[in-house]
């Protein structure tokens, strides 16, 4: 059974950075796209970033292009978020998950993706 288990979250300062882990019980390598998504209250889930198989593709959420670095280390079956600026409307939770259908491009809707993880709260207040 797959499992995938976030990390990082917390209560930051405007301006402020986190990193988020996901590792993922298995090989990662079988997966071929690893993503974050976010709900926040009252809201829908939202596509933050994703990433290919080998890392080489990566795709981001308009809210997040030039704040926030998905990253994967294969070897370590574990996929990073590192978010910087952080601004209060970024708080949420924070889900990773894992798609196995091969394919391309790397999807953005939440249904394509197969394995998800329980989610970590972040929280950006002064």
């Amino acid at each position: 059974q797959v499992q995938l288990v976030e990390s990082g979250g917390g209560l930051v300062q405007p301006g402020g950075s986190l990193r988020l882990s996901c590792v993922v019980s298995g090989t990662i390598f079988r997966f071929n796209a690893m993503g974050w998504f976010r709900q926040a209250p009252g809201k829908e889930r939202e596509f933050v970033a994703a990433i290919s198989r080998s890392g080489g593709t990566t795709d981001y959420a308009d809210s997040g292009k030039g704040r926030f670095t998905i990253s994967r280390d294969n070897a370590k079956n574990t996929v990073y978020l590192q978010m910087k600026s952080l601004k209060p409307e970024d708080t949420a939770v924070y889900y990773c998950a894992a798609d196995l259908a091969p394919g391309w491009p790397i999807p953005h809707a939440a249904y394509a993706y197969d394995y998800w993880g329980q989610g970590t709260q972040v929280t950006v207040s002064s």
